[in-house]
């Protein structure tokens, strides 16, 4: 049972500004995917299922004392490590890859959620280094091994996405806990020098997605095909937009993805420069409230999960308007919120359980 103080400090408009995004994607999806002359598209259906889903777990990381996933952050990672074995063993394959686990009705991609595990547990752990006085050699060989160990078996999944989404998560964490910045600068000079190595470990469409990046026109028909028609989507909403459900390009079907990476080309399509620009405003007013929550928690392991949980979002608004505008590959990142998706609508909505779970406790100190 919730006392009164923290019933005071819960944050509505936070949760109501979750609930408007989602919203948001749902009339998204509908206009996205409903197209004339053509049968009814019940996705829109299931991504409010989702929802419902979400805000279940979201009620679920309000309830438990953030203290109390502290204590557990090990083992929900340890949880969370089983889960990805269990995909690369037997695991259902799409679209070429093995990332789903089938659960009776439900289709679950664990990479979603070790996404929350690896924050929770790098919590834990640069919280205990920062009370013991700081780091040291040992402590990178801990960390490397804490975010290595999932890396690996997302990478073998393939899952280049997500995997680009850890590695900026903990890295993000790694700063925000004071770790110093010279071994980093280090490794960031021995990756770019070892490029050309990794360059062969990539599979053949993820090194296609990276050519037709820098130069879309190789490939129009292909590869290119998507960024393309993207940028042509984006472009032709103009100031005001085209209006619900009279974009061209989504309606005549020429954007790809175009309910999951590509849905805010279809936003910008149909309501133009004015509302992607308050789109944005929406998702930057989300991050500023992660921000000041980080800022005014008194407790370091509640700190550093606010930090966490405000970067995988940012990144993944960062990367999918970057990626929809042809500034960076395709990589398959979903828009929060918006994007037709039960995994990384799920991870999202507990992602915000977390913060409003310290929010409301951060007049407590420790």
């Amino acid at each position: 049972m919730l006392d009164r103080r923290l019933i005071i400090h819960f944050d509505f408009g936070l949760l109501f500004l979750v609930l408007l995004l989602s919203g948001i994607g749902v009339g998204a999806i509908y206009s996205a995917t409903h197209f004339g002359g053509s049968s009814t598209s019940m996705l829109y259906l299931k991504q409010l299922y989702w929802i419902g889903i979400g805000i279940t777990g979201l009620l679920v990381a309000i309830s438990v004392h953030y203290r109390t996933l502290q204590r557990y952050a090990y083992v929900i990672y340890a949880v969370s490590l089983v889960l990805l074995v269990i995909v690369a063993i037997g695991g259902k394959v799409g679209m070429g890859a093995k990332r789903w686990l089938v659960i009776g009705p439900l289709t679950l991609q664990p990479a979603e959620i070790v996404k929350i595990s690896l924050i929770l547990v790098l919590s834990r752990y640069l919280s205990d280094l920062q009370e013991r006085g700081g780091f040291t050699f040992r402590s990178y060989g801990s960390l490397g091994l804490l975010v290595g160990l999932p890396l690996t078996l997302i990478v073998q999944q393939p899952d280049l996405g997500t995997s680009v989404m850890i590695l900026l998560i903990a890295l993000t964490l790694i700063f925000v806990s004071g770790a110093p910045v010279r071994p980093f600068l280090y490794a960031g000079i021995g990756t770019l020098a070892a490029t050309p190595f990794l360059w062969r470990f990539l599979k053949a469409y993820q090194k296609q997605r990276i050519l037709v990046f820098l130069r879309p026109e190789t490939d129009p028909s292909g590869s290119g095909y998507h960024i393309i028609q993207s940028k042509i989507a984006i472009g032709s909403g103009g100031l005001f937009g085209k209006g619900i459900m009279q974009g061209t390009q989504s309606q005549l079907r020429f954007l790809p993805e175009q309910h999951t990476d590509f849905i805010f080309s279809v936003i910008a399509e149909e309501t133009g420069f004015v509302g992607a620009v308050v789109l944005i405003c929406l998702f930057g007013y989300l991050i500023f409230k992660g921000i000041d929550t980080a800022l005014k928690t008194q407790n370091g392991f509640g700190t550093l999960v606010v930090a966490g949980i405000t970067s995988m979002i940012a990144f993944y608004i960062f990367v999918n308007i970057g990626m929809t505008a042809g500034l960076f590959p395709v990589v398959g990142v979903p828009l929060p919120f918006i994007s037709y998706g039960g995994s990384s609508l799920i991870t999202l909505f507990m992602g915000v359980g977390l913060i409003l779970n310290v929010r409301m406790r951060r007049f407590q100190s420790g």
